[in-house]
């Protein structure tokens, strides 16, 4: 049964891919029904696991040029993605962490706090990472600051390669770093993105109080006990050792990379003051671990332990939603969806379930980020239509871009599972599973909550 099912995927995702490709829908140009095509058969791909990641990721490199569907500098484009070296950056000093006993230092002195339950070993996982949020507004630097030391922690619970309690921990760490501080308005992409575009488009600028007060109660503090609970319940484990062996004394080469770290994370916290971004201080780790007589990982050790294809796979991951967003797919899509919905004043439930809805399934065409670009532009006449403040059409935009259908449309959390070896449909199923839940159990309590503050009547 296992077997045949990725095969069922591939295959019943290729069958959509050729028809899409050789009958095309009206409402769609060439251009954008070769992007859905593609788009199609890779993640057919990713999500069957048939084949490699990054050979999936090859293979839509050569489909894409040899069909023409975008040019060169846009099917390529990942290559000069942030998220790819910050991907890059993350490989080396993990490995760098991992050799020096630096994250077993660290976890030695975290993994007590967390009890010597799993359920508080995750628990302890999802709040580090949301507490970081508030300090530190960089998402892939949170990942890349704590996915080492997760790492180190499974160790000392016994939590080998490969075992359910390792994948839990790891897929704590990426939703509790990408999901929750989305109700934290610096905190995430997407989220500066939409104050960007409200300022820009509407001259409205939302601030830090109210958006907490909206968003982090419900998408935030709530959502946190959900991603716990369905972590715990996907990947049931048991610890086979309350602590880890004792370190050693700490060497030169440890005492280097700490305070390489400690001035990473000084940067990092502080980058909306010098505006550095956080994958070149990161990249500037990484090449410091690597200079003769100053790093921590030597040529041959990066040969050796250094795995680039994450590397490979990234990039095709963000040249997909480059080639989305190029052929003006997702705009398309997202506007039709947006005139079907008959918005119509008065009926605030009707238009808060559709914002949340559409925002949903635009998610896997232009990646979270890409969600506020698509649907800002379109809150003004939105907000007419269904007779609502035009700043309550946007506040609803951050639900849609908070919910993720699947782990590729989010560079954090492939990120966090390429430097950690999780399984993308470990992924998969735990963004599925984690989707039903909140549309079942905390929309409900979101509406309510927003009809509580006023925002619906």
């Amino acid at each position: 049964m296992t077997s045949v099912l990725p095969k069922a995927v591939a295959g019943l995702t290729a069958g959509i891919a050729l028809y899409l490709f050789f009958f095309p829908p009206d409402a769609l140009t060439p251009q954008a029904a070769r992007a859905a095509a593609l788009g199609v058969a890779m993640l057919g791909l990713l999500a069957s696991a048939i084949v490699p990641e990054f050979v999936t990721a090859l293979l839509f490199f050569l489909f894409a040029m040899l069909l023409g569907a975008a040019p060169a500098d846009v099917i390529f484009s990942g290559f000069h993605s942030a998220a790819l070296w910050m991907v890059f950056a993350g490989l080396i000093i993990a490995v760098a962490v991992r050799l020096t006993g630096l994250g077993e230092r660290i976890a030695q002195f975290i993994a007590p706090k967390f009890g010597a339950s799993y359920i508080g070993i995750i628990s302890g996982v999802v709040f580090v990472s949301v507490g970081l949020a508030f300090v530190m507004p960089a998402t892939m630097g949170r990942v890349l600051l704590l996915a080492p030391i997760v790492l180190a922690i499974a160790d000392s619970y016994g939590f080998g390669e490969g075992s359910r309690g390792r994948t839990g921990m790891v897929l704590a760490l990426a939703y509790g770093t990408f999901l929750v501080p989305m109700s934290i308005l610096p905190a995430n992409v997407p989220n500066i993105v939409l104050v960007g575009a409200a300022e820009t488009l509407y001259g409205i600028v939302p601030e830090y109080g109210s958006y907490l007060l909206l968003h982090f109660p419900v998408l935030g503090l709530l959502r946190s006990f959900v991603i716990i609970a369905v972590i715990v319940f996907l990947f049931p484990d048991k610890p086979s050792k309350s602590e880890g062996s004792k370190a050693g004394s700490a060497g030169a080469d440890e005492y280097r990379l700490a305070l390489m770290l400690a001035v990473a994370l000084v940067l990092w916290v502080t980058d909306f003051i010098h505006h550095i971004s956080p994958v070149w201080i990161a990249l500037a780790v990484a090449a410091l671990c690597m200079i003769p007589g100053i790093g921590v990982v030597s040529s041959r050790t990066f040969a050796e332990k250094v795995d680039v294809s994450p590397f490979i796979y990234v990039a095709g991951i963000m040249g997909l939603g480059a080639l989305v967003a190029d052929s003006g797919l997702a705009h398309t899509l997202g506007s039709w969806l947006i005139g079907v919905a008959e918005f119509e004043p008065g009926n605030d439930t009707w238009t808060f379930f559709v914002m949340t809805v559409v925002g949903t399934l635009i998610g896997p065409l232009v990646t979270n980020p890409g969600i506020p670009v698509v649907m800002a532009p379109l809150a003004g006449s939105i907000a007419d239509a269904a007779g609502l403040p035009v700043a309550t059409v946007l506040m609803m935009i951050v639900i849609g871009f908070s919910m993720v259908i699947l782990p590729f449309q989010a560079a954090p959390l492939v990120v966090a599972a390429q430097i950690c070896g999780v399984r993308i449909r470990d992924s998969i199923k735990t963004s599925l599973v984690l989707l039903v839940v909140t549309l079942i159990a905390v929309m409900p309590v979101n509406y309510l909550w927003w009809r509580f503050l006023g925002y619906l009547h």
